[in-house]
């Protein structure tokens, strides 16, 4: 058994659930087949179990060095990373025509995730790669795309997306890095840029040639329209590679300041740099590192979300996948170590023989309930995956009206995919280190690192609250609670095919699960009835956790359904197994988590005021 990833939940999924062998009728699709589907995974698995995992701990404990003037990583990272670029898998979702394999963005995920689940760290590089490669393909110029997002697919550049500064941190309005117009070139409006960038994942490296760093920065001086923008400092987007022009005959001025040193993904460089500081340029050379606008001067912030909510549903998956890893370590573990008696009689007898773990009931409801994070939030993150499959193809079809339904669902669920699997399969890591027991507090097992890795993610590409205002003060509200309603159709429409079956359990299921959307969009109307925004939003991360449990357990009634069914149809042996632990984690998600939401309303619905009330001098 893999301890990264079942590939039976994996094919559950995708094919049972998610149909997507169908994929193939959208016509990008349409070379593809269920055949060249799981060729891919089963590349994506081999690679990851061959030359990602045996260096996750190498990593751990080895984390990047940085001595004044390079980055040393451990070999291993470079190795794997060579065998992931040589397999295309940098290009997997592109065109042919960028040397992609045009596969569909629910395979793409299915097969990164078990690069996520087997070494988070490693795994960064391309991954922030992509995202950067994304976000040109969709606002950069042809110049632009031939000169940095082909080399990022053929994995000679890699990307990254600088955001934070050490004065701003989640505040990107406020960021102080400056942009100053120089003139047209090739590549765009150039820009002279200065300032500072906290956290950069991936930042600096000897990995690649080059390193294209997406910058958000605010400009001053002359556009390249030739008007005055003194006082006025529009936020925007510019392209900084480290090497400067096609040649990379020339040091940018782009420099690395410190690694920073997280509790987790040690493996990935973490960096402060420092653009316009001159030190790398000869004497006489102007300082201030070059850059190229991306898309229109003034809109970065917006052009950003485009990387950045690509990212927040990438930090979802990637959480989903350390809280699964450690899951299927902490079940084998506990199928494996012998420990204990059975309660009754006989049970204290010292000359019984011990049973293991797993056959004691206060560890099946910890193994049960890592089951019901962690495949639950796989199921979520790929439903999403799916969603931009189907939002490329209404687009292809010129179909606007569902363009804009999956548009909005995806807008509201994205909250959602990348916090609540941050919050739960987190959880998920602290569970499988209490089934190990003491041994799982320890670095000579795998548990401890997988919980410092995942802790990071309820801060990455957005904290809790900032999801939960996003989700309450944005997402639920526009086009007049368009998305929201939607999203509701369709869970009162899985409560309605649950209702129509001969099974009490999903009737049950069902029931619980459309009172509480009720619920929930009852207290919601009441929120924003409040009159005071201050009142309506003090309490948004409560909503966002509320908001997320409503969500997957309707995402887990889906999979009940397709089990229900497959045992209806005849399903024996492993598989029947399969399904039942499938209904078991259904109906302890609803019996044990979904009952949470209740309370938590009810704080809503009251309009608290106790945390907004609190004064500092209180504390």
């Amino acid at each position: 058994m893999s301890l990264i990833l079942s590939r039976r939940d994996l094919n559950f999924v995708l094919y049972e659930w998610l149909k997507a062998d169908e994929l193939n009728r959208i016509p990008r699709y349409a070379d593809h087949s269920r055949e060249t589907f799981d060729a891919a995974l089963d590349t994506c698995e081999k690679i990851a179990t061959d030359l990602f995992a045996p260096h996750n701990k190498k990593n751990d404990q080895h984390e990047p060095e940085f001595d004044g003037e390079t980055v040393t990583i451990i070999p291993e990272v470079g190795t794997a990373l060579k065998a992931f670029c040589e397999a295309g898998l940098m290009a997997a979702g592109q065109d042919y025509e960028l040397g992609g394999m045009q596969l569909p963005v629910l395979v793409e995920k299915a097969g990164f995730a078990y690069f996520k689940g087997a070494n988070v760290g490693t795994s960064s590089y391309p991954f922030l790669t992509i995202g950067n490669a994304n976000l040109l393909l969709t606002h950069g110029t042809p110049v632009q795309i031939d000169t940095f997002v082909k080399p990022e697919m053929e994995g000679r550049f890699f990307g990254t997306m600088c955001l934070s500064e050490p004065q701003a941190g989640s505040s990107l309005s406020d960021v102080t890095t400056r942009a100053e117009y120089e003139g047209e070139s090739p590549l765009g409006a150039q820009y002279r840029l200065r300032g500072n960038k906290m956290w950069i994942s991936a930042g600096e490296h000897e990995l690649s040639d080059n390193i294209v760093h997406l910058v958000l920065a605010k400009f001053r001086g002359r556009t390249q329209a030739g008007a005055r923008r003194e006082g006025h400092l529009a936020v925007h987007r510019a392209q900084v590679p480290r090497q400067r022009g096609r040649s990379l005959g020339e040091h940018n001025d782009v420099v690395l300041a410190g690694l920073n040193h997280k509790m987790g993904y040690r493996g990935t460089t973490n960096c402060l740099l420092n653009f316009g500081e001159g030190v790398k340029y000869k004497p006489g050379g102007k300082a201030g590192a070059i850059g190229y606008l991306v898309g229109e001067p003034g809109k970065g912030l917006a052009c950003m979300f485009h990387m950045m909510n690509e990212a927040r549903i990438g930090v979802g998956l990637g959480a989903v996948m350390l809280g699964y890893t450690g899951y299927l370590h902490a079940l084998d573990y506990a199928r494996n170590r012998p420990q204990g008696r059975p309660i009754g009689p006989g049970g204290k007898d010292p000359a019984s023989p011990q049973v293991k773990l797993v056959e004691h009931a206060d560890i099946r409801r910890m193994l049960l309930a890592q089951k019901s994070y962690v495949e639950g939030g796989l199921a979520l993150n790929l439903y999403c995956a799916k969603l931009v499959d189907e939002e490329r193809a209404a687009v292809t079809a010129g179909d606007a009206a569902a363009h804009e339904r999956l548009s909005l669902l995806l807008d509201i669920l994205t909250p959602i995919a990348k916090s609540w699997p941050s919050q739960w399969c987190l959880e998920a890591n602290n569970l499988a280190i209490q089934v190990h027991g003491g041994y799982g507090y320890t670095r000579e097992y795998n548990v401890e690192q997988f919980y410092r890795d995942n802790r990071l993610n309820p801060i990455h590409e957005g904290t809790h609250g900032i999801q939960g205002l996003d989700l309450l003060g944005r997402k639920v509200v526009m086009k007049d609670g368009a998305a929201f309603s939607l999203l509701g159709e369709r869970v009162q429409a899985t409560c309605q095919r649950a209702l129509s079956t001969d099974d009490a359990q999903l009737a049950s299921q069902a029931r619980a699960l459309g009172s509480a959307a009720t619920r929930l969009a009852e207290v919601t109307r009441m929120l924003w009835s409040a009159g005071d925004a201050n009142v309506t939003l003090a309490n948004a991360s409560i909503y966002l956790e509320a908001f997320g449990h409503v969500v997957v357990a309707w995402i887990w009634l889906e999979q009940a359904l397709v089990a229900h069914a497959a045992l209806a149809g005849g399903a024996s042996g492993e598989d029947e197994a399969f399904y039942r632990g499938k209904l078991a984690a259904a109906a302890y998600f609803s019996r044990w988590e979904l009952p949470k939401v209740a309370p938590q309303l009810d704080l809503l619905a009251s309009l608290d005021r106790t945390t907004l009330d609190m004064q500092d001098a209180w504390f």
